[in-house]
């Protein structure tokens, strides 16, 4: 294993009772590296962290975190990661500096090296406005911040973080992702969520579980372009003499070869918009074009993307639900 592999993850397995959470999962997370775990509820993702963080075994395979494996060094282990759960193991009683104070106390820190760290967690987290108050009486997005600050308040080479935005608003999402970010320079981080669009913001790899298994793990640019699906945006005018109705512009995308999959786009009362899938090496840019115009419709618009994150996700990911409702095992949240 090369000296950077900060991560390391062989052939895990974990079955509770007859249900396997985890089927043979193998990756490694380099130095530097802020990567993307996605998966539906239930596909894996909270097991694989509690085994990476020594809160749970495997029942087969083995992991490593910055060289120590999980199973016969687990202090070593946990020295070295930063862990904030899905649900942040606060005292609502403390203020926020008393927790940091307690949470330092509890990894060894000196005095001189918690009053150092203190500055920058705060700077970080932005935590000066309420380092006086009862953590009980902050808002969900403070309290993830003081989470995420005792996570660091060690001054870890690994960060592990399962749903850090879990119930914020918008605003509060925006700011922990960039904390995220700012941290992340000088870290590996291993990032769990469901939102797909934070994924895009902080990290430049995913990888991606579906019924305890790997299906997808790279760049994002690469994952989007081995789905074998190119996504078009086409909108035409449905004001003017001979505009069309929907329903015939539909008609008339799904009969053009090449497409595989059309789709209306809501969009105001000028225009219909439609979007369209093809395969990954095609580019129907110019028949879609010469189709607009034959039939003497207005274009308003004409993109060709890669699929989006949230398309692969779907796709890759299809038949989770089924699988539950077969095993008659349900999708635990807590276990996702």
């Amino acid at each position: 294993m090369s000296a950077d592999v900060m991560i390391y993850a062989q052939e895990l397995t974990k079955r509770f009772g007859s249900f396997r959470a985890l089927d043979r999962v193998s990756f490694e997370v380099r130095r530097g590296e802020v990567v993307g775990f996605l998966g539906p509820n239930g596909a894996g993702k909270s097991t694989t962290m509690r085994i990476l963080t020594c809160f749970i075994s495997p029942t087969e395979g083995t992991a490593k975190v910055h060289g120590h494996d999980v199973f016969d060094e687990p202090l070593e282990v946990r020295r070295q990661i930063g862990y904030l759960p899905q649900r942040a193991p606060l005292y609502q009683d403390m203020t926020v500096f008393e927790y940091l104070r307690f949470a330092a106390d509890m990894r060894g820190l000196d005095e001189g090296t918690f009053k150092t760290r203190m500055r920058k967690i705060v700077e970080v987290c932005g935590l000066a406005q309420v380092l006086g108050k009862d953590i009980g009486t902050l808002s969900h997005g403070y309290r993830q911040r003081v989470g995420l600050g005792q996570a660091l308040v060690h001054d870890p080479p690994i960060l592990i973080l399962d749903e850090p935005t879990s119930d914020l608003d918008p605003n509060e999402k925006a700011e922990v992702i960039r904390y995220i970010k700012e941290i992340g320079k000088d870290r590996t981080i291993l990032l769990s969520t469901h939102n797909l669009s934070e994924v895009e913001a902080a990290c430049a790899r995913a990888i991606i579980v579906s019924k305890g298994r790997i299906v997808a793990d790279g760049p994002l640019d690469q994952i989007r372009a081995n789905t074998g699906k190119t996504r078009y945006v086409v909108a035409v005018s449905e004001q003017g003499e001979g505009a069309p109705g929907a329903v015939e512009v539909e008609q008339a995308f799904t009969a053009l070869p090449g497409v595989s999959k059309v789709a209306e786009l809501p969009t105001d009362d000028r225009a219909h918009a439609f979007e369209l899938s093809g395969d990954k090496d095609s580019d129907l840019r110019a028949e879609l074009f010469h189709l607009v115009a034959g039939k003497g419709w207005t274009l308003l618009e004409l993109r060709r993307d890669a699929q989006t994150l949230e398309d692969v996700f779907r796709d890759l990911t299809k038949g989770d639900e089924q699988r539950d409702r077969k095993l008659g095992v349900a999708a635990d949240t807590s276990e996702s």
